[in-house]
């Protein structure tokens, strides 16, 4: 389908991660591979983290809204891409591309602010540790999450309502394998310059603001574990943060490289692979640079499983 205006085209044309067919199949089993294990990941910590006592902490609060941010964006993109590995004409519908839309943009935003607040937590624990029970309160943790959650959701509803209401036109075909505002603006003839301009702040703006924060939180955690006189309390201040730390580091590395940058500078072949890492493999490598080394969730692990044993006995 390739006409010269379409003001609302029936659907679009994703061209998936790979034109080759021979790539299909393999590629089907290792996404589907990679699915599955962040289903089972983050399931798993967010079942945890709500079934066991010593676990209601707000740094475990946090990663489970964490857990739920992954296994909500894995699951906006993967299912589909999964379909279009074994379908021969990989289409997405008008209104399915903007719901994609909507639910990664709430998704992606979320997690930019949960990692800022986690930063945050941090921070508190290490430089004010006798009032961090009081600093981070319940109520606080709450607002921390929730006020994002606002945040992202008018975002989710500003973008897919700008681009979905302006005119498209020539080809249907999104160079990518889901619905982003990315692939899509090039798309776009109505108003494309104020649409590129407003996606270009917005991005930017949460990027940056909470990068600052994050940066700003570390800055000072850096400071207090250089005042530290014990080897042991530096050490112990390292591994509380070491985490957090990693994941940080390779979201917002992958995340400036895809979106601060004008159009003209994009390479779709490049995006995708960007795309395929934080939206697939940061969400399965999450929880698990949270639990591998992490032995408070090991030692809860043990006691959910040996309650559920002796309930089943």
């Amino acid at each position: 389908m390739d006409t010269s205006n379409l003001t609302a085209p029936p659907n679009f044309i994703l061209l998936g991660v790979t034109r080759l067919p021979e790539l299909q199949l393999p590629l089907f089993v290792v996404f589907l591979s990679i699915y599955t294990v962040t289903v089972v990941g983050n399931l798993g910590m967010i079942v945890l983290t709500q079934l066991d006592s010593h676990l209601h902490t707000p740094m475990y609060f946090f990663i489970r809204h964490l857990a739920i941010i992954d296994l909500g964006n894995a699951t906006t993109i993967c299912p589909k891409m999964l379909v279009n590995f074994v379908v021969a004409q990989n289409t997405i519908s008008y209104y399915a591309c903007a719901t994609q839309m909507a639910f990664f943009i709430l998704f992606i935003v979320s997690e930019l602010s949960i990692l800022s607040a986690m930063a945050y937590d941090r921070y508190v624990a290490i430089c004010d540790p006798l009032l961090y029970n009081v600093i981070m309160s319940q109520r606080r943790c709450h607002a921390l999450v929730g006020v994002p959650y606002l945040y992202s959701t008018f975002q989710a509803l500003l973008f897919p309502i700008k681009y979905f209401t302006s005119t498209f036109c020539g080809s249907n075909i999104i160079s990518h394998f889901y619905c982003d505002v990315v692939p899509l603006s090039p798309m776009i003839c109505s108003h494309a310059q104020e649409t590129e301009l407003l996606t270009i702040l917005f991005s930017a703006f949460n990027l940056i603001s909470s990068l600052v924060v994050v940066l700003l939180s570390y800055m000072l955690i850096l400071l207090a574990i250089c005042r530290m006189r014990s080897a042991e309390g530096r050490k112990k201040a390292f591994s509380t943060c070491g985490s957090h730390l990693t994941v940080v580091v390779v979201f917002y590395g992958t995340l400036l490289f895809m979106y601060v940058q004008p159009k003209s500078t994009h390479s779709f072949e490049t995006d995708k692979l960007t795309s395929v890492f934080y939206t697939l493999v940061i969400p399965m490598l999450n929880p698990l640079i949270y639990s591998l080394r992490n032995k408070d969730v090991q030692n809860a692990f043990h006691r959910v499983f040996k309650h559920r044993c002796k309930v089943c006995a």
